[in-house]
């Protein structure tokens, strides 16, 4: 093995559903057992929304590895540094936010993959190879198997392009981000709206025909993800730390309080 396998990309393979854990409150390596243990095979390492920073979601990406959860990481923006400091720190995909357009799809994958894919550089020893010495070009052709390009789209615009976005040479996942594109369609809050089913469809067509992966977040009412993961999405963001905990904080004392009214 040159290169840890990405547990997520063999479920989605597979035919599987991938479900994933956003991380935005954690700041420990705790949340990766605690993530495996309750049945995620997949890190939302989030950058985008929140203050975690490039040390920490290092440090989490790093000991998800040998434990077969794939930790992802959303970048905050576009920039090809963000990308190569948490790929090179040892995350197994990105997640590149508000991409529109096949252009900015095709730059997402370029700063993901080693050549001849993309044109990301090659910083010395790699994470995801266990810092071991290989023959480079090895070494790039093994993480460029197991990492996992990406994108996000979160735009009436981006929905009407996605047949181009999907077509992009070696993207692996469109992941819609649903209470985004409920804002952007006047909608807000309205997961379960006819204009979200319509988009999700379109999506779902349009990354058969590519084999892309199809993936959604910000939806995450029961009925929603259950009508949803029946429609065909595949790449599922279930929830976040944040939410998870304070669901079952409040679950906790309003039992307690019912105990002594």
């Amino acid at each position: 093995m040159s290169a840890y396998p990405n547990h997520t990309k063999t479920v989605l393979q597979a035919g599987g559903l991938a479900l994933g854990m956003g991380v935005r409150l954690a700041r420990t390596v705790d949340i990766v057992p605690i993530a495996k243990t309750s049945g995620f095979d997949w890190l939302f390492i989030d950058m985008e929304h929140g203050a975690l920073d490039v040390e920490t979601a290092g440090q989490i990406a790093l000991a998800a590895l040998p434990a077969g959860v794939t930790p992802l990481v959303r970048v905050p923006g576009p920039e090809h540094y963000h990308a190569s400091r948490l790929l090179d720190a040892g995350a197994q995909g990105i997640v590149v936010p508000h991409v529109d357009t096949p252009e900015q799809a095709r730059r997402a994958v370029a700063q993901c993959k080693y050549p001849p894919i993309g044109e990301r550089s090659v910083g010395g020893p790699m994470a995801q190879c266990d810092f071991r010495s290989l023959p480079v070009g090895e070494a790039m052709h093994a993480v460029n198997e197991q990492t996992l390009a990406v994108v996000m789209l979160e735009t009436p615009q981006a929905i009407d392009n996605v047949e181009a976005i999907a077509a992009v040479p070696g993207l692996d996942v469109i992941l819609v981000g649903t209470g985004d594109l409920c804002v952007e369609l006047g909608i807000p809050g309205e997961v379960g709206h006819p204009r979200i089913e319509q988009a999700y469809r379109r999506v779902l067509k349009a990354c058969a025909a590519c084999g892309v992966h199809p993936g959604m977040g910000g939806a995450y009412d029961p009925p929603a993800l259950e009508r949803y993961v029946r429609l065909g999405m595949r790449f599922i963001l279930s929830g976040s730390d944040t939410a998870f905990l304070m669901a079952g904080a409040r679950d906790r004392s309003s039992f307690l309080r019912g105990v002594c009214p």
